[in-house]
Formats: C-alpha cells, sequence, structure tokens
C-alpha cells in the first residue's frame, strides 16, 4: 500500500524523461477537458458491470496469494535448503501481494460495497496481517496523497525519501529493513499524531498478527521459535526492494506544484502520475492499479484493479484527445533513470511547477 520528486524542469540530464511532460503541460493549459465529463463515462461502465469485474477478479487474485500459503509452509518443514528457500519465495509472493495489492485495495474501500466489511478487511489486511496501522494509512494516503498528489510538503511522496542514503543503499538495501520498522513505524506515527488509543489499538492487533504468523511457523512448518522470525523477516523483504521502486517511480521526477497554486484535479493526476508498463509478476502481485493503470487509479481511486484495468482505454483516449499527459514508461527505464539523477530527484528539492491555468 500504500503508505506511503519531482521536476517538470530540470537539468539535461532528465530532459529525456521530462520532454514530454513538459509539452503536454504547454498543450494542457488550453484544453476543455472535464473531469466530470470523464467521470459520466466512466460510470456508464461501472453501471454496466457486474459484481464479478467490479470485485470477483480481484478476490480471485487474493485468493490465489493465500493458495500459497499452505504449500510455503509445507516447503519450510524440510531439511534441505533447496524446499527450504522455494518455501519462503512462495509465503514471500504471498505476502508482496497482502502488503500490496490487498492492503491498498482496503485502503480504499475497493474490495465490497459494504460499510462495515470493508472496515473488516482494512483492519485485517492492514493491521493483522500486514503490521502497519490502517488508521495512518487511510490518513496518509487516501486523505492525503490522493487529493493533494505532487503537491509538495503534502501528497509529494516525500514519504519515500531518504536525502541521507547513497543511491544504491537506498534502492537496493533500505527497503530490506522495512519488514522491521513497519510495526514499530505504524505505532510512531499514531503517537506523533496524539492518536493514543489508535497507538494501542494498532498494537494489540499487529502483536496478535504477527503472534498469529509466527505461531504459524513453529506449529506447521516444525521450526524453533528463532527460525520462525527470522524466516518472517526474510519473506516479508522480498518484495520489499519493487515495493519501494514502484512508490517513487510514478510520482517522483514530475511536475511538483505549491499548495495554492495547483491546477485542477484532471491536469494535477495527468501530469503528476505515471503508469508502468504491464509487467507480469508485478500485475499479478501489486495490481493494476499500483503499476499499469495508476493514472486511473489516481482519478478513481475507489475502482478495484480490474475496474481500473476496464476503463483504462476511456481514459486514456480523453486526456489524449484533450492534450493532457498520458505518461508510461518501463520499470527499468524507470529503474535506470532514477539510478543516475539520484541526487537530483532524492536528495535535491524539487522545484515548483507554475501552472497558469486551464483556458
Amino acid at each position: 500500500m500504500s503508505k506511503p520528486n519531482q521536476t517538470m524542469q530540470r537539468k539535461s540530464a532528465s530532459s529525456g524523461e521530462q520532454q514530454s511532460s513538459s509539452s503536454h503541460h504547454e498543450t494542457a493549459v488550453e484544453t476543455k477537458a472535464s473531469l466530470s465529463e470523464l467521470t459520466a463515462a466512466v460510470q456508464k461502465v461501472q453501471e454496466a458491470s457486474s459484481w464479478w469485474d467490479l470485485y470477483g477478479v480481484d478476490w480471485c487474485y487474493i485468493a490465489s496469494g493465500f493458495a500459497m500459503i499452505p504449500p510455503g509452509l509445507l516447503l519450510l518443514r524440510h531439511q534441505t535448503w533447496p524446499p527450504f528457500i522455494a518455501g519462503l519465495i512462495l509465503l514471500g509472493f504471498y505476502y508482496g501481494m497482502l502488503k500490496t495489492k490487498m492492503s491498498h485495495l482496503a485502503t480504499h474501500s475497493a474490495l465490497c460495497r459494504s460499510k462495515l466489511a470493508n472496515r473488516f478487511w482494512q483492519l485485517f489486511f492492514i493491521e493483522f496481517c500486514g503490521s502497519f496501522s490502517a488508521e495512518y494509512a487511510i490518513g496518509a494516503h487516501v486523505k492525503v496523497h490522493h487529493p493533494y498528489t505532487n503537491v509538495i510538503g503534502l501528497g509529494d511522496s516525500s514519504t519515500w525519501r531518504v536525502p541521507s542514503l547513497p543511491r544504491y543503499i537506498y534502492l537496493f538495501v533500505a527497503p530490506l529493513f522495512l519488514p522491521v520498522m513497519t510495526p514499530i513505524g505504524a505505532v510512531v506515527f499514531l503517537l506523533q499524531d496524539k492518536k493514543v488509543l489508535k497507538a494501542f489499538q494498532c498494537f494489540i492487533v499487529v502483536s496478535l498478527g504477527l503472534v498469529a504468523n509466527i505461531s504459524l511457523l513453529m506449529f506447521v512448518s516444525g521450526l524453533t521459535a528463532k527460525v520462525a522470525v527470522l524466516s518472517t523477516l526474510v519473506y516479508r523483504a522480498l518484495m520489499d526492494i519493487p515495493y519501494i521502486h514502484v512508490n517513487i517511480f510514478q510520482h517522483i521526477g514530475l511536475p511538483m506544484y505549491a499548495r495554492d497554486s495547483r491546477p485542477p484535479r484532471l491536469h494535477l493526476m495527468s501530469s503528476g502520475v505515471l503508469n508502468l508498463s504491464h509487467n507480469l509478476l508485478l500485475d499479478w502481485n501489486f495490481g493494476h492499479s499500483l503499476i499499469a493503470c495508476h493514472i486511473e487509479h489516481h482519478l478513481f481511486p475507489k475502482l478495484s484493479d480490474n475496474m481500473c484495468l476496464k476503463i483504462q482505454p476511456i481514459v486514456q483516449k480523453y486526456l489524449q484527445e484533450h492534450g493532457l499527459p498520458y505518461q508510461k514508461r518501463g520499470y527499468l527505464d524507470r529503474l535506470k533513470f532514477f539510478t543516475k539523477e539520484y541526487k537530483m530527484l532524492m536528495v535535491d528539492a524539487p522545484p515548483i511547477t507554475q501552472f497558469i491555468g486551464v483556458q
């Protein structure tokens, strides 16, 4: 989940990434595009969609993630390394989906129509299984990051910037420590916001989840308590490198705005969000709304991953016909770009893009 910089006009070293955004920005100020018009077109698709399209497809993906738990636990019973490592990988893929796709959809109440059921899934996926705070995830992601996407100091993905770390440490080593930092951070963030009761609730639910997880490894896989704890940290870190990458690749390096001069929502989302190219593993593990349909997700955050994929042609056509950006890059292209321009993107303060206004 997202739990959460940025340039449009920068050095010539990044011109290849930025030129298309800059040209789109120039044409966008003359557009007659309307978010309400696009919303009406998307709502027609929603109304014509079945429960299967709205929720069923994604629940099948979620079920496939949970289906990896039994073979993963059984493989950990083996005394030889190859099956043991295979078990860790299966559990790592399951947890990668839990931490991103399942928790992300739960955060946006996109798993079902019932508010009560969505609240249950938030606590189950985010806190009990994911060892993070549902309260903080919703506050930081839904209430700040989404309405203030790429607005400096609010929704600018600054949570993921750690300027003190060298580029290779930040991109390939630091993410491996997230399994330890995540539950601690969940409680600390809530305490900083003076939400003591919520912090206590989070601590209890997260603790119960960790105890249940370690107990499964001990009583089903036959591991000692120490090995069970270490195995949990290892498999939970498996997908954390691409998890951090995805969190920064789709916003940082794009136009940034000041809070009092940000553009209308349609332009804000089209200029400040980027889709990654389809990737079989990441599409399955993280979900379409976090990979290939991130623009669609930011425009219509309550839609499921499958519905984001279904409306993608409509959104892309509408934005392009009205001269607005529809940005898409490959995962490896963005990784090369961030590795090369790390100081500019992740260390230096991002410049503000001046938006004139839609004519």
